[in-house]
């Protein structure tokens, strides 16, 4: 497959999970008498994920996320001279996600982004912009954890010894499960593009504490991605798969 086709689905697969997730938290987790809340909006992001990586996850492998990018490398399991057009597509992807999401939001009257309160169009956050007010050390530890338990989850449902077909589906529940845990925490990322892409509609504060939003996930994937390349590399005592040379 070529690089351009799998940075193309790079693309369309974060365009898709930014407008799913960002856009049910933005137009439908409030809504008056019929709001979706956490749940709905957790489930949402899990839905993105899983779609998109059976629609395009045979071209890319369906990261979507530079976390997942820089995790994968990590665990072995992809080449770094692609890292960085993949993470570039993935943000770029995000960033048009947030602005079909602005332009449409834009289209109900009184519609305004209040850059000082927290979660403000899907932003995530810590302290004051954290939905629950939690810390920065807090939502630090949870962002590294929960990207840490994603990733792991990523690297064992698509190893070579799982069930064949079933990954995308324990992805997009992880993602779900991770977003019902932490958005009243920071409003949920365990993915920088995501973060990126609503973020510099906002400014402000979200586009300040961003920093977070990168740095956290991106240490939890790499940490479990040399922890799963360990974990898995048992050649001697693994049983033989047949077929395998």
């Amino acid at each position: 497959m070529s690089l351009v086709k799998k940075l193309s689905a790079e693309f369309v697969g974060t365009l898709w999970l930014v407008l799913g997730g960002c856009g049910s938290a933005v137009f439908a987790a409030a809504f008056p008498q019929l709001g979706i809340g956490f749940a709905g909006v957790s489930l949402a992001f899990g839905l993105t994920v899983l779609t998109m990586a059976y629609a395009v996850g045979h071209i890319s492998g369906g990261h979507f996320n530079p976390a997942v990018t820089l995790g994968l490398w990590a665990g072995k399991r992809f080449p770094a001279n692609e890292i960085l057009p993949y993470i570039v597509a993935q943000v770029v992807g995000a960033i048009v996600g947030a602005a079909i999401i602005y332009i449409i939001a834009s289209g109900k009257t009184g519609f305004a982004i209040d850059a000082t309160k927290a979660g403000a169009f899907a932003t995530n956050g810590f302290a004051a912009f954290s939905p629950g007010g939690y810390t920065m050390v807090a939502a630090l530890i949870a962002e590294i954890v929960l990207t840490f338990g994603f990733l792991v989850i990523i690297l064992g449902s698509t190893h070579k010894r799982a069930p064949v077909g079933f990954a995308p589906i324990s992805i997009g529940l992880g993602l779900t499960l991770i977003h019902l845990i932490s958005i009243p925490i920071t409003n949920t990322s365990v993915n920088p593009a995501r973060s990126t892409g609503v973020a510099v509609f906002v400014g402000g504060t979200p586009l300040i504490q961003l920093w977070m939003f990168w740095i956290a996930p991106i240490v939890g994937a790499v940490i479990a991605g040399f922890f799963y390349a360990w974990l898995s590399e048992d050649k001697e005592t693994e049983p033989p798969i047949v077929g395998e040379e």
